[in-house]
């Protein structure tokens, strides 16, 4: 997608050193564009425990290239093998709710641990992180060309009206490589002449939506209005929202979600308002291992600090950061909360729109 009309992915090769990946800093947006390079698998790690990076795509593909970052520090001395589980083990453990860095960095490993020189090691490990980096943008793609079909329905329905979308938090192209899960839709849909308005929650404590998803949207020049949290249920109940899409960092086999805290609250809104409440989201987001999502789900507690400061611009142009409560309360931050299947319309998928219960997706995910 688009920074100021020049194309960009989240994550890329640096074009003069190889050696360096490079990543588009997600915590200094909307106020300043700036990158960052990751020369091992330490910069890779931090850059997502800090949210350098952060949506659940994004985060399995730095790990991947943290493998390979890792690789061309390997001392050929050693193991190869339990160099890799080493470096697996602890890129693994710099966020715990999406299930994508795992399941990536798996990939990864499997892919690599039948070869033993180090040249030859480090040459299939770029390629295989290139490849699972092309296969998200395919599979956002994809994502976006069924989701566009839900869209162009409501818009036929509406006799050409804007189609009012609401999402939670970020799953853009900048949570993803290229498209995004959530929004992949409605750009398809912007692309192909369809009038849509997006609703933007804002997304506390991080603001993920007023920063990013709407810095976005307006660089695309989607219309789009961003709303406090606690917005959406008023739209709902005077039918100012036609479909919630978002997305999600786990789904279990039987179609629990989970997503940035507060979208569980927006499926029951949607649920009490008979408001379409889909999930986009690609293969690598499934955890078929986890049945009950509520139980099940590792969710992430995140700083205090996120919650109880802000941070803004002011206007000779400098950002500021500012406590917003008083000094001495204490603060509960989770990340992530648990939609249940029963609330979810469907999930959007680059297989195709299921139901989110355990038959309907293992139609579609057989393998």
């Amino acid at each position: 997608m688009r920074v100021n009309d020049q194309h960009y992915h989240t994550i890329w090769v640096n074009e003069n050193d190889a050696t360096i990946v490079d990543v588009i800093d997600q915590r200094r947006l909307p106020f300043s564009f700036e990158t960052v390079h990751l020369k091992n698998e330490s910069d890779a790690f931090e850059a997502i425990r800090n949210m350098t990076v952060r949506g659940a795509p994004l985060i399995g593909v730095t790990g991947a290239f943290g493998i390979y970052l890792a690789l061309l520090h390997f001392d050929e001395k050693n193991s190869l093998q339990e160099y890799l589980n080493e470096k697996a083990s602890f890129l693994k453990t710099a966020r715990p709710t999406a299930v994508n860095l795992a399941i990536l960095i798996d990939e990864m490993v499997d892919a690599l641990s039948d070869y033993a020189d180090k040249e030859t090691v480090v040459k299939l490990a770029l390629e295989k992180a290139t490849e699972l980096k092309n296969r998200e943008i395919s599979w956002s793609e994809q994502i976006g060309e069924y989701g566009c079909e839900l869209i162009e329905a409501i818009s036929k329905k509406k006799n050409g009206a804007p189609v009012n979308i609401l999402t939670h938090c970020n799953a853009g192209w900048l949570a993803c490589i290229d498209w995004g899960t959530a929004t992949a839709p409605i750009y398809k849909a912007f692309l192909k002449g369809i009038p849509v308005h997006v609703w933007v929650d804002e997304t506390r404590p991080r603001n993920q939506g007023a920063r990013l998803t709407a810095w976005e949207l307006e660089q695309e020049g989607v219309p789009h209005t961003v709303i406090p949290d606690n917005t959406g249920g008023h739209l709902m109940q005077h039918g100012m929202v036609d479909i919630c899409i978002v997305g999600s960092d786990r789904t279990t086999a039987t179609g629990d979600v989970a997503n940035k805290i507060g979208t569980y609250l927006k499926a029951l809104a949607a649920k009490d308002n008979q408001i379409p409440f889909y999930v986009a989201l690609p293969s690598s987001t499934f955890d078929f291992n986890l049945n009950d999502g509520v139980q099940e789900i590792p969710i992430e507690q995140r700083g205090a600090s996120e919650v109880n400061e802000m941070e803004g611009i002011s206007p000779e142009g400098e950002v500021h950061t500012v406590r917003i409560m008083p000094e001495g309360s204490p603060v509960a931050n989770y990340g992530f909360d648990v939609t249940p299947a029963r609330l979810v319309t469907g999930l959007i998928t680059e297989r195709g729109i299921c139901e989110a219960n355990r038959e309907s997706i293992s139609s579609l995910f057989q393998k």
